[in-house]
């Protein structure tokens, strides 16, 4: 079946498509990537990271960004018109390798596209998503277990929190689906066009690993490379005051429209932004409590068929990398 993504994808307005792209997974070691790469000089890099173009599974509910959400394929070009001639183009949406229409839809524009995809262990994998889920209003269950077991209501089309841009997100066992999830990229781009990375690798040899993608990418890697570490995990401390900082800023709830004009005539957007900002790091966020070991080991079971498959599928022995050899 051909998406209506893939035939308006097909139809390839004049300008820059990217010649890479940094699918995912999120958490995972994306965000870091995407600003090291930045800073190279035959790269550019969007400044606005995951336009989330190709995923249209997202299309219903677009993420905030304020760069804006490109709605077609020549808005989508058009963010990359100030890369130069002799730039490689890249973009980043970790929402990609999730999605089942981003990779045909991407193979539909620029088949001889690098694709490169970055994967955690699972179970700290949906950890993260999860605390992220819950910092970024995707998820209102701030209990990890708990919302691991909502799964099959939300399934349902029952439990999703009502202002979430993403809802089919919360379906967490659909993120660690890897051989799938690689195996529609695969089925589209040659293996010389696709690299796979463990997220174990970027974060104990970031410096070499970061050097392996640009030789892949055909670009200088003798240049420096900045170790960097961005997008860090957080625990929201009060799910109700973070919902009430949210409600005001985007002006829901019966105190926020008057508290928010009020807010708006004193103070300029963008310092109403780092104001908010600043409050949530210093109040609302704070520091992730230990995981529950037990339910961790309860996921490394659920998730072992899926590590053994991706060990196989990547010739390489996750199953011990990961620990599952000692998952019973």
């Amino acid at each position: 079946m051909v998406t209506a993504q893939v035939q308006t994808a097909a139809r390839k307005p004049p300008g820059r498509i990217p010649d890479f792209f940094i699918v995912g997974h999120q958490k995972s070691g994306t965000t870091a990537l995407y600003e090291m790469l930045a800073r190279h000089p035959q790269i550019y890099m969007l400044a606005g990271k995951e336009p989330s173009f190709f995923a249209s599974e997202l299309h219903e509910r677009t993420p905030p960004r304020p760069e804006g959400t490109p709605r077609t394929l020549a808005e989508y070009v058009a963010m990359f018109s100030a890369a130069r001639p002799d730039q490689l183009v890249g973009e980043a949406s970790a929402q990609y390798l999730w999605s089942r229409t981003a990779a045909a839809a991407i193979a539909a524009v620029h088949p001889e596209a690098r694709i490169i995809a970055i994967l955690r262990e699972p179970a700290a994998f949906l950890r993260s998503l999860h605390l992220q889920f819950v910092e970024t209003y995707v998820e209102t269950e701030t209990d990890f277990r708990k919302a691991i077991s909502l799964e099959s209501a939300r399934r349902a089309g029952k439990r999703i929190p009502r202002y979430t841009y993403w809802p089919q997100a919360l379906l967490y066992s659909e993120h660690v689906r890897y051989v799938e999830q690689l195996g529609r990229f695969a089925a589209l781009f040659p293996p010389e066009q696709m690299l796979v990375l463990v997220y174990d690798d970027f974060r104990q040899e970031n410096e070499q690993t970061v050097r392996a993608i640009l030789r892949f990418l055909d670009v200088d890697d003798t240049i420096p490379v900045q170790v960097r570490e961005a997008n860090p995990t957080v625990h929201v401390r009060s799910g109700q005051l973070h919902h009430l900082v949210h409600a005001v800023s985007v002006g829901r709830g019966s105190v926020a429209p008057a508290l928010k004009a009020a807010i708006k005539s004193v103070t300029p957007q963008r310092l109403r932004r780092r104001v908010v900002r600043g409050f949530k790091q210093r109040v609302v966020f704070g520091e992730p409590p230990p995981p529950d070991e037990r339910f961790m080991q309860e996921l490394c079971r659920r998730f072992k068929p899926e590590v053994e498959a991706l060990s196989e599928y990547l010739n390489r022995d996750l199953v011990k990398l990961w620990g599952y050899d000692r998952v019973s």
